[in-house]
């Protein structure tokens, strides 16, 4: 069996290893290469039946290298199987299939999915040089002619007069051989598909083509109009052609067109709800969480103010299961990205440990932490979601013993050059995991037993976030337990050593904040209570402040007064943030088109977050927020050299 030869163009080499060891079979013979120039070259030089391209390269992107091989009559039937990490949104789909490409592969690429589109797409490359080949034999054997499913005819170069066709035109399109002969082949096709038509077997004379392949409509003779393939060839001034009916094939492929759509569609419209979900939910959570810190700044008796920190505890604690199933929904959509910097690992291992010591002592249960001296001190780590995994994973461990010990032990299992692989291990002596259910509880809202909710609380999300995490960063989530002894939950991920981190600024101490004497600022927020908290903030802040609620007022408030700056809520009727920002940037005059705009946003998705940047805001503050950083963030903005306004 002859190979099928694949190309592989992609601009990190690691990529090309990684699929070529995927797809390494026998019956396929794969050519690589970093640039796209060179894979011209190589398609240029070598029958290229498939191509995987990733879509973003520095020289030109995949796009432009695609555009050139369909551009080019000797690479322009290979098949083009798109491999890209950008957005799956409908317009870089229809982008790409608009360049010539039969599909896209989404990185991280799944094994199982890549191996099979791929054998699909190598079957087709296989039936199609069938079909050329038999093509070709059907010049010399009239029997095959006769007897072929397609309309096989001969057609004068001059006239483009039918001069010999089989019998399928009758069973494809009704007409009798006989009545066809001498008619021009042209005025099979549809009415405005004829010129089209004319004009391609026009090229074929002209580039004296041996083959080619085209689509058309035809009309049959009781007037169906049915999709063909044309496979046309050139030769001693006769155009021979092959038409095969392809009407089932172009259904099939508006239907899967059709349903990639709606599925993108329905993700649209799941990314929709989200956000709005994120937003209905946290704004009155920072409201309450705003509105509870400035009840403890007031003169409480120990009652109140105890019922004020139980409010603030349980308003803190449905604002993480919010962030939880939030967290959840942005992996699956694939918009939650790991950023990795250099940080003490050692400091983030002990203040997690610091902070749910205390919850482990409330429990009577010993709490341990185990930390091998050769653990190196700087690494290169997503410290958020290293403390979001570990907060889990002793989070469930202590909820989960009733007596006994919780212990944290961080070990080195290799080393090489300048990696190191770490495992974090969180072992117990709790009520133990049946052994059927050990999978189970990784999937969302999955518990370990029916009753595990009402015993001991929580989503069911906690482990299924840790495991999410673990694989975006690379790593690897183990689990053993016993019933009645206990479990050992284990993370082992490689890292890179780090030098010594930056400084980070500690927490901000508790006092008064420098006023904002005659700075005025206009808040545009929906919520009354949010409206009420920055009201009070900011004039505690000796601010003169003016609150709208939608974004068409704050155009109109704008319009009619001097302002230093604008807090705008993104999400608001009538007219929302996004469109507010906009039309100041662009429909007022100066001052007033430049001055600084907050984005007071409930957002999670870190694409909304840039939304509000592309609409002109300056900077955003996602809610729930503390006081000090609002402050913080208007002194900047105040103090930036663009802005003249006195803090």
């Amino acid at each position: 069996m002859t190979p099928v030869n694949i190309l592989i163009v992609d601009d990190r080499e690691e990529n090309i290893i990684a699929l070529e060891a995927l797809l390494a079979r026998d019956d396929i013979r794969i050519f690589s290469t970093t640039s796209p120039n060179e894979a011209l070259k190589i398609a240029w030089e070598t029958h290229i039946a498939i191509a995987l391209v990733d879509v973003q390269m520095p020289e030109m992107d995949g796009f432009e290298l695609v555009e050139m091989l369909k551009s080019n009559p000797r690479t322009k039937d290979i098949m083009v199987i798109f491999v890209t990490a950008i957005s799956k949104e409908t317009k870089y789909a229809v982008k790409g299939l608009g360049t010539g490409a039969v599909d896209y592969l989404y990185k991280p690429l799944d094994p199982y999915i890549t191996s099979a589109k791929v054998d699909s797409f190598v079957q087709l490359a296989r039936t199609q040089a069938e079909l050329k080949s038999k093509s070709d034999e059907l010049q010399n054997y009239a029997i095959v002619v006769k007897n072929s499913a397609d309309i096989i005819c001969s057609v004068d170069a001059q006239t483009l007069r039918i001069e010999n066709i089989n019998p399928a035109i009758e069973g494809i399109m009704g007409f009798k051989p006989a009545e066809l002969l001498g008619k021009s082949i042209v005025n099979l096709a549809i009415d405005e598909h004829r010129p089209l038509f004319r004009k391609k077997l026009g090229e074929i004379i002209k580039d004296n083509l041996t083959f080619a392949v085209f689509e058309f409509r035809f009309e049959t003779f009781d007037k169906n109009i049915i999709w063909v393939e044309c496979r046309a060839s050139y030769r001693n001034k006769t155009i021979f052609l092959n038409i095969s009916d392809i009407s089932p094939q172009k259904s099939y492929q508006e239907q899967l067109i059709k349903s990639k759509e709606n599925a993108e569609y329905s993700k649209k419209v799941k990314e929709t709800f989200l956000a709005n979900m994120s937003h209905e939910l946290r704004t009155p959570i920072n409201g309450i969480i705003g509105i509870t810190n400035l009840l403890l700044k007031t003169d409480v008796d120990e009652q109140q103010r105890g019922m004020l920190d139980l409010l603030d505890t349980s308003s803190k604690s449905l604002l993480g299961v919010i962030n939880d199933v939030l967290d959840i929904s942005k992996i699956e959509a694939g918009k939650f990205n790991i950023i990795r910097s250099a940080n003490n690992v050692h400091d983030i291992i002990k203040s997690v440990f610091d902070l749910l010591k205390f919850r482990a002592d409330e429990s009577n249960i010993e709490f341990f932490l185990d930390v091998d001296p050769d653990v190196p001190q700087n690494l290169m780590v997503d410290s958020l979601r290293l403390n979001q995994i570990l907060m889990n994973l002793l989070s469930n461990a202590i909820k989960f013993t009733e007596r006994g010990y919780v212990k944290l032990r961080v070990t080195v299992l290799q080393r090489h050059s300048d990696k190191v692989k770490i495992k974090y291990s969180v072992e117990d002596t709790g009520i133990g995991i049946p052994t059927d259910r050990l999978t189970k509880i990784f999937e969302s809202f999955e518990q370990a037993e029916d009753d595990t909710v009402s015993k001991y609380g929580g989503t069911g999300l906690g482990l299924t976030i840790v495991k999410k995490l673990a694989e975006l960063k690379g790593g690897e989530l183990t689990v053993s337990s016993q019933i009645g002894k206990g479990s050992i939950f284990s993370f082992i991920n490689w890292h890179t050593i780090a030098l010594k981190p930056a400084e980070k600024a500690g927490p901000k101490p508790e006092k008064a904040l420098t006023p904002f004497a005659g700075v005025s600022i206009l808040v545009a927020e929906d919520n009354m209570v949010n409206q009420f908290m920055l009201s009070k903030i900011l004039k505690d802040w000796k601010v003169d402040v003016d609150m709208v609620d939608n974004g068409r007022k704050a155009l109109d408030r704008l319009a009619a007064k001097h302002y230093d700056m604008i807090l705008m809520d993104t999400h608001m009727p009538e007219m929302n943030g996004y469109q507010a920002a906009k039309t100041i940037r662009v429909d007022f005059e100066e001052p007033k088109r430049s001055i600084p705009i907050i984005s007071l946003s409930a957002a999670s998705f870190g694409h909304e977050q840039q939304e509000a940047l592309t609409a002109g805001m300056n900077d955003v503050l996602a809610k729930p927020f503390q006081p000090y950083q609002l402050h913080e963030k208007i002194t900047a903005l105040l103090n930036s050299p663009v802005n003249t306004s006195k803090v």
